[in-house]
């Protein structure tokens, strides 16, 4: 219990800052207290912000409040030192590993609580003091341990770079600058470093607005998901009662059927019995007959035979035989036709109807569950940034505004030489390919421009390759008066208000290409429904010298 004291006061007496018993103790205003040298250090860091803190309650303080010795506390601290309790380090305190050890403690080294840039080296509490109290390290430049110091020492002049060559791209010392790197573009680390800085937190809120618009496309297709799983248990439970009911129902059918049948062959069955029983009873007859007449004809006395001969005749009334036909296995033929053509007409109804199921479960396009936009403000959502390739651009062409906008110009420019460059007729294709959803709007100027959508591997050379003039392009060619839309060599006039701005909307997936008047009011010009085989590129033809067509920034 008493250990158990002892080391409570140990923590009560030890510094926030540098975990070990406190140095020339000092409480700040909040009532927190730190070695002198530590706080110190601490405001020092803070100098620059005009505001300073207490490192445990946060409290802050204006001006920075002048450090007056707590000799309560140095007493306390004294009088636990002669205890012996701080005779040896605790094992936590020695370097392990993977941990940075001091550079100058001798035998079993210490951890390092500061590495030293300007040094450069790596100190323990102890040996790191004299960076606090000496004026000479007063503008050393401390850091958090670290293993890696040699490496910001210069291999050929052993000195710390403290410089950087941006013609090179490395760090350097000063004595590198006036050597080797003389005449280079030189820099101190430090504004490398704030220039770099200022580079990194710009990629990092790129890339954290990435992360964000990820992760709400992740939720958006977890929510996809989700839908069409409950959508798919849906039409399964429906379909399964509809086939049930239609099972039911032809189950029903078929009772129906064999009940009539049955029926019928009762009356049938029973209409050949009666009639067999007449045939039965007649043959009772006719065999009572015979044996009557047998005895007649053996009659010797001649009138008595005379007198019963009459009765035979009544043997004519009898039906003959030949009346009745036998057609074996057709009574229910008829039945069984009609059966069958009902079989048929189902087969050919679940046929056609399946494959006009089966085309709508295949359409269902989980991604493209959003309707088409319909307002300006829908499409916009769908923008992007689009520059014209130099490398496809006729020599005619001038590209400015950071390759946003083309000119027909009276004299060739001078690019070089490149397999995608058109080289009949004054257009030029986007840097960016174009899938999913895209939406831009081009400004023209002039007497005609033509605003076009292209695969790749459209021909750069001869007739052909004009915009609108093959199979992989899609063109409406804007004139003063009118426009014409092209594919394929096939012309459709179109009307509709003639503004100086036309918007595209594609939709790659779904094979949507729409082209639309810009004014005051959105009109829809022309719409393709088609299917896009490979990536598009947004293309501009400009046809008379002066004309112009750029692509707009929209927002």
């Amino acid at each position: 219990m008493a250990q158990k004291g002892h080391q409570l006061d140990r923590e009560t007496l030890s510094c926030s800052i540098c975990l070990d018993l406190l140095k020339d103790p000092v409480t700040i205003p909040c009532g927190h207290s730190y070695c002198r040298n530590c706080i110190k250090g601490f405001w020092d860091g803070e100098d620059q912000k005009g505001i300073h803190s207490c490192p445990q309650c946060r409290q802050t303080f204006t001006p920075r409040p002048v450090l007056g010795k707590n000799t309560m506390l140095a007493d306390l601290v004294e009088q636990l030192k002669k205890t012996g309790l701080q005779a040896a380090p605790a094992d936590h305190c020695y370097a392990g590993p993977e941990d940075v050890a001091c550079d100058f403690c001798s035998g079993r080294k210490l951890k390092a609580n500061k590495s030293c840039l300007t040094c450069p080296a790596s100190y323990c509490e102890k040996h790191l003091q004299p960076h606090y109290d000496s004026p000479t390290f007063k503008k050393h430049k401390l850091v958090e341990p670290s293993k890696n110091l040699q490496e910001n020492i210069c291999s050929r002049h052993d000195e710390v770079m403290k410089m950087f060559c941006r013609t090179d791209q490395k760090s350097i010392c000063y004595l590198c600058s006036v050597d080797e790197h003389k005449g280079h573009d030189t820099v101190s680390a430090a504004a490398e470093r704030t220039e770099r800085q200022r580079e990194l937190e710009g990629s990092r809120q790129q890339i954290q607005q990435r992360v964000q618009d990820r992760e709400k496309d992740v939720k958006l297709l977890q929510q996809e998901v989700e839908a069409i799983n409950q959508s798919a248990d849906k039409t399964v439970e429906h379909s399964e009662k509809i086939f049930t009911e239609l099972i039911r129902l032809i189950q029903k059918r078929s009772s129906e059927v064999k009940q009539q049948i049955r029926s019928q062959q009762e009356t049938e069955v029973s209409r050949v019995k009666e009639l067999q029983e007449k045939l039965e009873q007649e043959i009772t007859e006719l065999k009572r007959k015979d044996a009557e007449l047998q005895q007649l004809s053996h009659t010797e006395d001649h009138t008595q035979f005379l007198q019963n001969c009459p009765s035979v005749s009544a043997l004519r009334e009898s039906t003959p035989s030949s009346s009745i036909k036998i057609r074996p296995l057709r009574h229910f033929e008829a039945v069984t036709a009609a059966v069958s053509e009902l079989r048929e007409k189902l087969q050919d109804i679940l046929r056609e109807e399946w494959t006009n199921i089966s085309l709508r479960g295949t359409a269902v396009d989980v991604l493209l569950s959003e309707p088409e936009p319909k307002s300006r403000a829908d499409f916009l959502k769908y923008s992007c940034e689009i520059t014209l390739d130099p490398n496809t651009a006729n020599r005619r062409l001038l590209l400015s505004e950071g390759n946003r906008k083309g000119t027909v110009m009276d004299q060739p420019q001078s690019y070089s030489d490149h397999p995608d460059r058109f080289t009949e007729y004054s257009q030029v294709l986007s840097r960016e390919s174009l899938t999913g959803r895209c939406y831009w709007e081009v400004e023209r100027g002039g007497k005609g421009v033509g605003v076009a959508v292209a695969y790749k591997n459209i021909s750069k050379t001869g007739d052909e390759c004009r915009f609108g003039r093959n199979d992989k392009s899609w063109a409406l060619d804007c004139y003063q008066n009118h426009y014409e839309f092209w594919y394929n060599k096939i012309k459709t006039s179109i009307s509709g208000p003639v503004s100086s701005r036309v918007g595209v909307y594609l939709d790659h997936r779904a094979g949507i290409l729409s082209f639309y008047s810009i004014s005051e009011t959105m009109t829809l010009l022309h719409r393709v429904q088609t299917t896009f085989t490979q990536p598009l590129y947004a293309g501009v033809r400009i046809g008379w010298t002066g004309d112009t067509a750029e692509l707009c920034k929209v927002k």
